[in-house]
């Protein structure tokens, strides 16, 4: 089933002008720091009190549509409502913050698609701390949990990639994804007023006991632990995915060697230095990296790829790696996200996310180079990555364009956290 957005009406007008002082606050709003302009797109009334609000935000030359769900209350919230769920008030009703709300919850279920889940709405928890979504445990009746709802906030034309690569995934036979159970799609006015369809949300079964990959990483590195194990573990995890992305979706070659890959380079090098200026600096290193990828004459095949892969993209439950989060780099455009791309990117990625734990960890100086280095070393080895000229001169090109956008999104959500991909860059550069 797909939603229709209605064209908004003036309470949808009255609710962003209230959602003006509250966006700021919640971590997934793309535009912090900045003043941006709100305007209401449409709304999706899954019930009377409950609608989805479409906010299209425009700041700095950046414009996302965003998906606020809310709960609409004639009077007052009622007594023991969390009053961190409260929004406002518009025309003598409660605006609440639907994401945990049965009442939401309940109707985002029965109008979704998919095999669906037998779940109780009343006991749904809202997952704190994330940065680009929004997440639900949902339990089965028994209280046990059984599905994990993401609700997307920057919404889309077109495919989903956290949406239709599990799926996929699950039918080339691969189940280190936890497993679509249902899924919403919407339908609004595109930019030139035609109507464009975009998924809303994924409802995936809920994988019991798991640790986030970053938290284990992180405990470990903090009591001096190696993590040679789940880093090869994890390399033999990744390898499979692969694997059951090329039998999904297939793989392209690519006749234009490094040139490809070392214009991407550039680019990510202009783009990282216009928003963090003092970054330029490096740009005689960053041209002699590139110009070593330009003159390679072949590279691997490009094929599906995680594209946003980190230890906090993992999962670990009963001695195994889940990989979940498939919506790529949440900087990136959707249509920048689904193409093909080389498989050692996702790597890359793992081996930037090690300093990340080894620098929150509290490791620094020679325990957190030695600690890195042993997983990094791990990792390669379970993934099959060999030690050649040509691999290694990749890994290196591609950890320097991660760390070109995490030099770029520190700076714009974490600042405190920027040291990690400057010392990442002067490794990478040195």
């Amino acid at each position: 089933m797909i939603l229709d957005a209605r064209a908004p009406d003036d309470v949808d007008h009255e609710l962003v002008a209230l959602l003006h002082a509250w966006l700021p606050h919640r971590r997934w709003y793309p535009a912090k720091g900045s003043d941006a302009r709100l305007s209401a797109a449409g709304a999706v009334h899954l019930t009377d009190d409950v609608r989805i609000l479409l906010v299209q935000v425009d700041a700095a030359g950046r414009d996302v549509l965003l998906q606020v769900p809310l709960v609409l209350l004639a009077g007052s919230a009622p007594v023991g409502t969390d009053r961190a769920s409260i929004v406002g008030e518009v025309g003598g009703r409660t605006v609440l913050d639907a994401t945990g709300d049965a009442r939401f919850l309940r109707a985002w279920l029965a109008a979704a698609d998919g095999p669906g889940a037998e779940v109780d709405v009343t006991g749904a928890r809202v997952v704190t701390g994330e940065q680009s979504n929004t997440s639900v445990v949902l339990p089965a009746p028994d209280g046990t949990p059984v599905g994990m709802l993401k609700v997307l906030r920057a919404v889309a034309a077109g495919e989903n990639p956290d949406i239709d690569v599990p799926r996929r995934l699950v039918e080339a036979g691969w189940d280190g994804v936890p497993a679509p159970l249902a899924w919403s799609q919407a339908r609004w006015p595109g930019p030139d007023g035609e109507p464009v369809v975009g998924y809303l949300g994924v409802l995936s079964a809920f994988v019991p006991g798991a640790q986030d990959g970053f938290e284990l990483a992180c405990g470990w590195a903090r009591e001096g632990r190696a993590f040679s194990g789940p880093a090869a573990e994890l390399g033999e995890t990744v390898a499979g995915m692969h694997a059951a992305l090329v039998r999904a979706f297939g793989a392209d070659p690519d006749p234009a060697g490094g040139e490809a890959l070392a214009r991407a380079l550039h680019e990510r090098f202009a783009w990282a230095v216009d928003a963090v200026p003092s970054l330029a600096d490096r740009e005689p290193a960053v041209q002699a990296v590139a110009a070593q990828v330009a003159a390679l004459p072949t590279t691997p095949a490009r094929q599906r790829v995680h594209g946003d892969l980190h230890l906090g993209q993992v999962l670990r439950s009963a001695g195994r790696w889940f990989v979940i989060d498939f919506e790529g780099e949440p900087l990136a455009p959707l249509a920048a996200r689904v193409l093909p791309d080389l498989a050692l990117r996702d790597v890359a990625g793992l081996l930037r996310s090690f300093d990340y734990a080894a620098a929150v960890g509290g490791l620094s100086g020679a325990p957190a180079a030695a600690w890195t280095a042993d997983a990094r070393a791990a990792l390669l080895a379970g993934y099959g990555v060999t030690d050649d000229p040509t691999s290694t001169l990749l890994l290196r090109a591609l950890e320097l364009d991660k760390t070109l956008y995490e030099a770029v999104y520190e700076a714009r959500n974490r600042p405190t956290w920027a040291p990690i991909p400057e010392a990442g860059l002067d490794r990478l550069l040195g």
